[in-house]
C-alpha cells in the first residue's frame, strides 16, 4: 500500500508532511471489525476500465497509456479518460484499493497453523503474515512501483495516499483479530502504517532471492516498535525516512517528481 508516498521538495515541507501524516493516521475512525470493509470508490464503469488497465501495468506502467489501452479494449472512446480527473493516480489508487480488499482472501490462519505445526499464532505473527502477503502482491508490478510512488508524492495526491495507507493498516489489524477500542487503537495503526510504508519502499530496491532481505527488514521494523505498541513519536521518524528515501530512489530512476 504501496504507500510510501509521503514526499515534499524541501526538508521543511518533508517535516511538515510527516507531522500532518501522523496526525491524519491517528485521527482515523474505528471501522473494520465493527462496520466491515469499505468497497471500491469507483463506479462499475470506472472499475471495469481500471481493471482492464491494470493488466497492462506490468508492461506500460501506471500511465495514461495503460488507461487508454484498457478503455479501448472495452470499446470506449478516448474521451472516456475524462472519467478520471486525477489521471494516472486513479489507476494507482484503484490498484491499492484492490490489493487491500483482496488481502483477506489470501490468508488462512488456521491452515497456516496446521501446516507449520504451530499453536495459536500471536498477534505479531499474524500482522507479519498479513504484511508479507500484501507486499507479495506487489511482485508483478514491483518494477513499476516507483512510478506509483512518484504519483503518490504529488501534493494533490498525498491526502488520498495517506488515507489509503490508514485503511490498509486498519484492515490488517482487523484481519489479525484486533478488537481494541481504547487509545492503543490509534497508536498501533499509526505505527503499522509507518512500518508498512518503509518496508514497501525497501522492497522496490531489494534484489535478493524471493525478497528475503525485505522480510528481514520488516522483522527489524516490527521489533523497532516493540510489537507495534511503541509511542507514536516513531511515526515522524518513519515517515521522514520514507519521504527522503523515496525521493532519492525516484531521482535515480529519472522519475519526474514535481
Amino acid at each position: 500500500m504501496l504507500l510510501r508516498p509521503l514526499l515534499q521538495q524541501p526538508r521543511t515541507l518533508t517535516l511538515a508532511a510527516s507531522r500532518s501524516t501522523a496526525t491524519q493516521l491517528l485521527q482515523r475512525s474505528y471501522h473494520s471489525a465493527e462496520y466491515g470493509t469499505p468497497g471500491h470508490s469507483y463506479s462499475p464503469t470506472e472499475t471495469a476500465i481500471l481493471s482492464a488497465a491494470l493488466h497492462h501495468v506490468p508492461t506500460t506502467g501506471f500511465t495514461k497509456t495503460s488507461l487508454t489501452t484498457g478503455l479501448r479494449e472495452l470499446g470506449y472512446p478516448d474521451i472516456t479518460l475524462n472519467l478520471f480527473p486525477r489521471g494516472e493516480f486513479d489507476l494507482v489508487k484503484f490498484y491499492l484499493e484492490k490489493q487491500r480488499l483482496n488481502l483477506g482472501a489470501l490468508v488462512d490462519f488456521p491452515k497456516i497453523q496446521a501446516e507449520a505445526g504451530l499453536g495459536r499464532l500471536s498477534m505479531t505473527q499474524k500482522i507479519r503474515t498479513l504484511c508479507i502477503e500484501r507486499l507479495k502482491a506487489n511482485e508483478p508490478v514491483i518494477h513499476k512501483l516507483p512510478e506509483a510512488l512518484g504519483l503518490m508524492s504529488l501534493l494533490e495526491n498525498i491526502p488520498a495516499s495517506v488515507t489509503e495507507l490508514a485503511e490498509l493498516s486498519d484492515e490488517i489489524w482487523a484481519l489479525a483479530g484486533d478488537t481494541s477500542v481504547d487509545t492503543s487503537w490509534y497508536t498501533k495503526r499509526a505505527s503499522l502504517g509507518a512500518v508498512y510504508a518503509s518496508t514497501e519502499l525497501f522492497m522496490t530496491q531489494d534484489r535478493s532471492a524471493d525478497f528475503a532481505e525485505t522480510w528481514k527488514f520488516l522483522d527489524r521494523r516490527l521489533e523497532d516498535v516493540q510489537s507495534l505498541g511503541k509511542a507514536t513519536a516513531n511515526i515522524g521518524h518513519y515517515v521522514g525516512f520514507t519521504g527522503n528515501a523515496v525521493l532519492n530512489i525516484l531521482r535515480s530512476k529519472n522519475v519526474r517528481l514535481f
